[in-house]
């Protein structure tokens, strides 16, 4: 319970840098108050200290919170958290006896308080004791979005705010698979940061703030920026792409491959949202390029599912003309999907020089094995069932070949409106190598409204309940259908240790 006779704690953001950008409740907190405290570096020197500077009294009471590190080593027992940890308790005791005292203490916040600042690990152990009032301010990913002239965010764009502090890897992921972004806390992080934005393709999108709104204020592009001239209070822009000119046509387009997953947004990975958002045209089978976010200036190209090759060859003359072309493609490219196709083409001699790559994607049969288990925990085979582009004798032999091998089985494409019969077909010829009681996992639209994933015995396989949209997981003889708790949850798992013969 807060105490009414003690003091009250106001946590005061002062905004970017610039005075004028003080709020007025701002200036009358500090006004209020009868003691104010700030942080600052063992230099002593207080940012926040300067930019509230003409609101200060005489008869204030100030309270110079210095760090004992900032970014040096410690030899304190508990390394630099224990010692910032000792810091914060000790920091936050003398504020509690001022507000024990019965005064109202003001702590100074640059930008925001509870914005990557100081402010908020003295909120966490005075809030619950005292009154307290927290005052927003302007952040720097505004000032320097404002001094950029440039719109961080626009429509449906998300803006994605990331510590420097972050791995290289972790960074260069983030980057790659958001719309727009702000990069914080870069001095020394800095060469890690720009060879973020360089491997996740952003480079040239991205500027640079320093001192946004403060004496000294810098902007460029990061490309130009040298790494030794870069301090703390500078934050790396990747503005919104709405509007922005995408580059024009030239002699190096290419052509990325990507796997969507079984489903929606969900299912994409960080590169391949990367490389859709990069795309200044996209290619693909209608029903897939649904999935893919609507970008401005982003044209797309939709088509039917039954014409792979015309598609591939569409999308390589598009990059000849010097276009970066991403041909969308269900689960993963390379599993029964567009890589063959756009490969095939590629191959001819008037496509040699265009670069191809392919990212890949979640499968439908990793997809549908995480949804009911493990089923593909050892050994397994992956045969497609439609028999449009090869002969069922084909497939027939080699459904015997893997069933002899005991191998789990993931069957792809198992039926359509034209195709009833073959489902049917490989269950009968199944049955001769495995036991009625093999468990087989019927995964229907995995990630999407219509997800239905059951496990059936294969003799009780039945044909009419698999279509086009479903996935089979058949077995093997070492696999496993066991029912856990009293919810009666049913789990289908492969070990990946093989009995000896």
């Amino acid at each position: 319970m807060k105490d009414t006779r003690t003091g009250k704690l106001y946590g005061v953001g002062l905004g970017p840098g610039d005075p004028n950008l003080m709020t007025l409740r701002a200036v009358r907190a500090i006004g209020e108050a009868d003691v104010v405290a700030y942080h600052s570096a063992r230099h002593g020197r207080s940012i926040a200290r300067s930019i509230a500077a003409e609101h200060l009294r005489p008869d204030h009471i100030e309270e110079a919170l210095v760090y004992p590190v900032t970014t040096e080593t410690t030899d304190h027992p508990g390394g630099y958290r224990g010692a910032l940890e000792e810091f914060y308790e000790k920091a936050a005791a003398r504020l509690a006896a001022h507000l024990d005292a019965g005064r109202t203490v003001a702590v100074l916040a640059e930008g925001d308080p509870m914005f990557y600042g100081s402010y908020m690990h003295m909120h966490k152990r005075l809030a619950d004791r005292y009154a307290t009032e927290v005052i927003p301010g302007v952040t720097s990913v505004s000032a320097a979005a404002a001094r950029l002239g440039t719109p961080l965010v626009e429509g449906e764009e998300i803006l994605t705010i990331l510590p420097g502090t972050l791995p290289e890897e972790e960074l260069t992921a983030r980057l790659a698979s958001t719309d727009t972004a702000v990069v914080m806390k870069l001095g020394r992080t800095f060469p890690a940061v720009r060879g973020a934005f360089e491997a996740s393709g952003r480079l040239a999108e991205a500027r640079y703030v320093e001192r946004a709104t403060m004496a000294g204020e810098r902007t460029g592009e990061l490309a130009d920026i040298d790494p030794a001239s870069v301090p703390y209070f500078s934050v790396a822009v990747l503005p919104s792409r709405v509007d922005a000119p995408r580059p024009a046509p030239s002699a190096s387009g290419d052509v990325v491959v990507v796997g969507t997953g079984p489903a929606g947004p969900l299912w994409l990975t960080p590169q391949t949202r990367g490389a859709l958002a990069a795309a200044d045209a996209l290619v693909g089978y209608t029903t897939y390029l649904d999935r893919v976010p609507v970008r401005p200036g982003q044209a797309r190209h939709g088509s039917d599912n039954k014409v792979e090759s015309e598609r591939a060859e569409f999308a390589l003359d598009l990059a000849r003309r010097g276009h970066r072309v991403a041909v969308v493609s269900g689960g993963d490219p390379g599993v029964f999907a567009m890589a063959t196709a756009v490969l095939e083409v590629a191959s001819q001699e008037e496509y040699a020089e265009i670069p191809v790559r392919v990212l890949p994607g979640v499968t439908a049969a990793n997809a549908a094995a995480a949804r009911a288990g493990a089923p593909l925990g050892h050994d397994y085979a992956t045969i497609s069932l439609s028999d449009r582009l090869k002969p069922w004798e084909v497939i027939a032999e080699r459904l015997r070949a893997a069933a002899s091998a005991d191998l789990v089985l993931a069957l792809y494409n198992p039926g359509s409106k034209s195709r009833t019969w073959q489902v049917g077909k490989a269950r009968d010829l199944l049955l001769e190598h495995r036991s009625p009681d093999t468990p087989v996992v019927l995964a229907r639209d995995v990630g999407g409204a219509a997800e239905s994933v059951r496990t059936v015995r294969l003799a009780d396989l039945d044909p009419a309940e698999v279509d086009m949209r479903t996935l089979l997981i058949v077995g093997s003889s070492q696999t496993r259908w066991v029912r856990r708790g009293g919810s009666g949850e049913s789990v289908v798992w492969t070990p990946r240790r093989y009995p000896e013969a």
